[in-house]
């Protein structure tokens, strides 16, 4: 992967911690220089910390459009262009569907879904003007193809995202915009801790936690495996792959 992104700069939200942190770190290992963007306060600053002078980090909310206005500016003044953008920031609160609620259903979409597509306009509206192109990756979830149980507004809003990359893929071809998503499952985050910790209840999420496994690989994932998948779609290397919702979830997905 050494040398795929060298020369580029790439964006990436929800990056203060987990497959976030791990999707800036496939970029960097791949030669990019990263801007890092999360809502916790200081997070994608110490990320970015940890990365060393590739990285630069930001506080901000993907739901605010004047934060998102704020990231290709602090990418020109730290490294001189954005040639990438990568939207991991996610959310899930778990419940049955029967009981899922008008507000937990638009808090997903909100920051899963919406500000996925208001992170495109902003890149793909920058690079309209500077007449350049890019790649932009969106991180789905297996969750949008098949839907897991007890999780129906995190599965719609992951649905949402699989289109609109299709939509978009098609819509910016002419502007040399590249649009793909992933698909994961099985991957070491604090998300699927709260997923082990939730369908524990009461009693111990530990024994759920080791069995939450990728497919066929008999581990989980480890969130720098995510970032050299997307290493890879922003890179020239993946010019023919448009448009795609691609499963990295060690065989558990059939399609």
């Amino acid at each position: 992967m050494t040398g795929l992104l060298t020369g580029r700069v790439v964006a990436v939200t929800g990056a203060g911690r987990g497959m976030g942190a791990g999707i800036a770190a496939g970029a960097v290992e791949a030669g990019a220089r990263v801007v890092l963007v999360d809502a916790v306060p200081g997070s994608a600053e110490a990320t970015a910390e940890a990365l060393g002078a590739v990285a630069i980090g930001l506080t901000g909310d993907v739901t605010d459009d004047a934060d998102v206005a704020r990231v290709i500016p602090a990418a020109l003044d730290a490294f001189g262009g954005l040639d990438g953008w990568v939207n991991n920031a996610g959310v899930i609160e778990m419940a049955p569907a029967i009981d899922t609620t008008r507000s937990n259903l638009e808090a997903h979409l909100a920051v899963n879904t919406t500000a996925v597509l208001r992170c495109c306009q902003a890149a793909a509206r920058h690079w309209r003007v500077a007449g350049t192109g890019g790649a932009i990756v969106n991180i789905a979830s297996y969750a949008g193809k098949a839907g897991y149980p007890e999780m129906i507004a995190y599965n719609i809003s992951k649905a949402a995202v699989i289109n609109l990359t299709r939509n978009l893929a098609h819509e910016w071809a002419s502007l040399g915009i590249n649009v793909n998503c992933l698909c994961p499952s099985g991957v070491d985050t604090p998300m699927l801790d709260a997923v082990a910790a939730y369908r524990a209840g009461d009693g111990d999420p530990g024994p759920i936690r080791a069995s939450m496994t990728a497919g066929d690989l008999g581990r989980t994932i480890a969130p720098v495996e995510i970032g050299r998948v997307v290493a890879f779609l922003l890179s020239d290397h993946a010019a023919i792959i448009r448009g795609q919702a691609i499963s990295v979830d060690g065989g558990e997905s059939p399609y």
